[in-house]
């Protein structure tokens, strides 16, 4: 038996403001469909009625749903990514009870929420079904939305089974490809570096180098304090405060992406980090 594992690559979306809207229409119809599905199962349970199967759920949030007025608009966006949908709130469910019932290792999982549009991630999954493809030109075509631009840092190892389009807090879009692989076509060949992350120092390196904290990090966690700050001043439910959570939202991202950036420059490409973070003195002393 062939066993496969799973690499996923992420690089960055650039889509124009009609893509936008298309894709703001697609995360919506999905957002919409697996609030149906999770609604369904919750209406199974209060009335002591055996939980929908997908195939039952399928028809009626999805294929019926089309021919309604109400749910007409279903049928502006990919079938696939409706039915990954589906997949998920199904997923999530399987998930939950395995996490109580003690199948699931790790934390306890939660039930499965109503998604909203103001959720920190919005994200739909195009499958080979879909027909996606990667264009002649380096561009991610996605079905009735578009050919979108993508910013390549890295070449492929296979096709993709399936490409995730990603939204986050900040604005910013993502395409995470899934490739499945064989675990012994891995090749480990680069040394392993560990890194112990210092307080007078950003990083030391297990050979001795020393990484001083960048400019560039300094100035973004600046910018982030500046940007809390005009949050907190702000009054709830205003669009000022919206716009400046938005902000707030834009400023964490630099900064995880200062700190990643120059986690990565601290080992060559290809090693294998090994990070150990610094402890204070109060929390060691308070172990004893």
């Amino acid at each position: 038996m062939i066993r496969f594992v799973q690499l996923r690559y992420g690089f960055r979306l650039y889509p124009t403001p009609g893509q936008q809207t298309a894709l703001a229409k697609a995360f919506g119809c999905a957002r919409m469909v697996f609030n149906d599905a999770v609604r369904a199962r919750h209406d199974a349970q209060e009335n002591d009625l055996p939980f929908p199967k997908m195939a039952e759920l399928s028809k009626t949030l999805i294929t019926y749903a089309k021919k309604t007025p109400e749910r007409s608009w279903l049928g502006e966006v990919s079938a696939v990514v409706l039915q990954q949908a589906l997949r998920d709130a199904e997923q999530a469910f399987k998930n939950f009870f395995d996490s109580i019932s003690g199948k699931r290792a790790g934390r306890r999982m939660g039930a499965p929420r109503f998604k909203t549009r103001r959720d920190r991630r919005q994200s739909i999954r195009f499958t080979a079904n879909a027909r996606w493809s990667i264009t002649a030109g380096g561009k991610l075509r996605l079905p009735k939305i578009g050919d979108v631009s993508v910013k390549w840092s890295r070449e492929l190892a296979c096709t993709p089974s399936s490409v995730t389009v990603i939204k986050d807090s900040a604005g910013r879009y993502f395409a995470s490809f899934v490739i499945d692989t064989d675990p012994d076509a891995i090749t480990d060949t680069a040394p392993d570096v560990g890194i112990d992350l210092g307080l007078k120092h950003f990083a030391v390196l297990s050979d001795g180098t020393k990484v001083t904290a960048p400019k560039f990090l300094r100035k973004a966690e600046k910018k982030l304090k500046r940007a809390q700050q005009a949050l907190s001043r702000k009054d709830k439910g205003s669009k000022n405060r919206d716009k400046a959570r938005r902000r707030l939202a834009r400023a964490h991202a630099r900064v995880a992406d200062a700190g990643r950036s120059a986690g990565a420059r601290a080992a060559p490409r290809g090693e294998l980090l090994t990070v150990s973070r610094p402890v204070p003195r109060s929390a060691a002393g308070s172990s004893r």
